[in-house]
């Protein structure tokens, strides 16, 4: 049996299950001021394609902008489907008060960017284990090579 035939007998789960074990999405960005690698959505979605191209599955991200105690989050849902069925994630990003060097459009799109990849993460199950968007860039290094190599705890900040 061919990968296509296989693929037209998957019921809508199979492919997606199909799609979270086949996703290469390499960290294959580099962060010089963080000297850290990482992923951006414009890799995630590269790598994204081509299987849905084989599975005949469609992607949409949707955006809202949120307040929740008095703070405004962009909230992004990834939504994959066959038409029929469908699986969604959403995932928030919070809009600082104020990023030096950004003015208040692109700050939004940095948040929806983040929120975005998130939610597609979750929808395929990309693994990010050692991410640093969880260290604390705040402190020394001395201090923060110890936090690497221990799993800092998640809190409702850490989206």
């Amino acid at each position: 049996m061919n990968l296509t035939k296989e693929l037209n007998d998957m019921n809508f789960y199979e492919k997606v299950n199909y799609i979270q074990c086949n996703l290469n999405a390499p960290k294959n960005m580099y962060n010089a001021f963080g000297k850290y690698n990482y992923r951006n959505l414009e890799g995630i979605l590269e790598g994204l394609k081509p299987l849905l191209a084989v599975t005949s599955l469609v992607v949409s991200i949707q955006d809202e902008i949120v307040e929740v105690g008095g703070r405004v989050y962009v909230k992004a849902t990834a939504t994959v489907t066959d038409g029929t069925s469908s699986l969604s994630t959403t995932a928030y990003a919070r809009e600082d008060e104020s990023k030096k060097g950004m003015d208040l459009s692109q700050l939004t799109g940095a948040c929806s960017s983040y929120a975005r990849k998130y939610a597609m993460n979750g929808l395929f199950a990309i693994d990010d284990t050692v991410d640093a968007d969880g260290m604390d860039n705040r402190s020394s290094s001395k201090t923060q090579n110890k936090a690497q190599s221990k799993p800092k705890p998640s809190s409702d900040d850490d989206w």
